[in-house]
């Protein structure tokens, strides 16, 4: 299939309509057979479920052109069964693993023609996403409800280059210690649009949040988990029941161990101890690993030895390890890779 004329080494991280999305609809306890469409829009109640009390959630995953020419689903079984943990936490039905799957298979091969071309940098970012669609007044679940999926090529996260970031350590929560910090709900995102904006206005990149109950141990950024790297070169990943199990984050450790023969370990982070490690990053589907530079406590700045101009070594070898995984340039582990044939 011919390539859609887009000039693929400069498109931006932003939404660009695509041909075909899936849509499947649930009523009177079941799933309809799905279909693909050309119709971007959506109609619903002004009293729709998600409108009301924010009953949605969402995953984020990428198609890749590999060196050997084949379009490529990174971990799709990881999204399907991360979005079943969300629906059950947010009361709503679960959409099948294997339904999933089959799905991002359909909607990625109809959309062939925007997937960019391997060595341009970037991918066709897939959106799939569920919400709550009848009218509802009173507080309580939704009886119907879409499972959707679209696409959109977007380029490289960062352009020109990746520069480390500076982030702060919030003064906002971003989840309470038994809340939904660990499923991907909207609702999630919609709190922390304040705080990313406030931290913006003050010329930070991110935020860094703290466990609410105590406020002295690591959690994650908006939208991404944290990864540090000791001055001995082992991987340590913050441990919380309030985390988002990032997908990325998991298969960093697995790089880490099975590709680097580093040490890796997760456990509680005390914001305490931050200032002794020799690098940090922030991982996510997005840019794979984004790393920081420099963190601000109230007054108190932490600099990384890694510096504030460059990635630092180990994350530098997890980002280019992961993303050669992705592109085809190194052997994935089984499972990691699915082919849209």
């Amino acid at each position: 299939m011919d390539k859609k004329n887009i000039d693929w080494s400069n498109i931006g991280f932003g939404y660009i309509k695509t041909d075909k999305r899936y849509v499947s609809e649930y009523a009177d306890g079941k799933w309809d057979d799905g279909t693909l469409t050309e119709n971007d829009m959506i109609t619903m109640s002004e009293c729709a479920c998600v409108l009301q009390y924010a009953q949605t959630i969402f995953e984020g995953l990428k198609a890749y052109t590999t060196k050997d020419g084949n379009i490529v689903v990174f971990r799709p079984d990881l999204n399907a069964e991360r979005l079943v943990n969300s629906a059950k936490r947010m009361e709503m039905p679960v959409f099948p693993v294997d339904r999933f799957i089959n799905a991002i298979e359909e909607v990625v091969r109809a959309n062939e023609a925007y997937v960019p071309p391997y060595g341009t940098g970037a991918s066709l970012y897939i959106r799939p996403y569920m919400f709550g669609i009848n009218p509802v007044i009173g507080v309580s679940p939704a009886e119907k409800y879409q499972f959707r999926v679209f696409t959109t090529p977007v380029g490289p996260y960062f352009k020109g280059g990746v520069k480390p970031l500076t982030i702060k350590v919030s003064d906002f929560d971003r989840a309470a210690p038994h809340g939904t910090g660990n499923i991907k709900a909207g609702l999630n995102y919609a709190m922390s649009l304040h705080a990313i904006v406030t931290a913006h206005k003050e010329g930070f990149d991110e935020n860094m949040y703290l466990d609410a109950a105590t406020r002295s141990k690591v959690e994650e950024t908006g939208g991404a988990n944290f990864l540090f790297v000791t001055k001995d070169n082992k991987i340590v990943t913050p441990k919380s029941n309030s985390i988002l199990p990032s997908i990325t984050r998991r298969s960093l450790i697995t790089v880490a161990k099975e590709y680097l023969g580093l040490e890796t370990e997760e456990r509680e982070v005390y914001l305490d101890e931050v200032k002794d490690f020799a690098e940090c990053g922030l991982c996510g589907t997005a840019a794979v690993i984004s790393p920081v530079g420099k963190i601000y406590n109230h007054g108190e700045e932490i600099c990384f030895p890694s510096g504030t101009e460059k990635m630092g070594p180990i994350t530098q070898k997890l980002y280019d390890t992961l993303t050669g995984i992705q592109m085809g340039k190194i052997e994935a582990p089984k499972g990691w890779i699915k082919v849209i044939d």
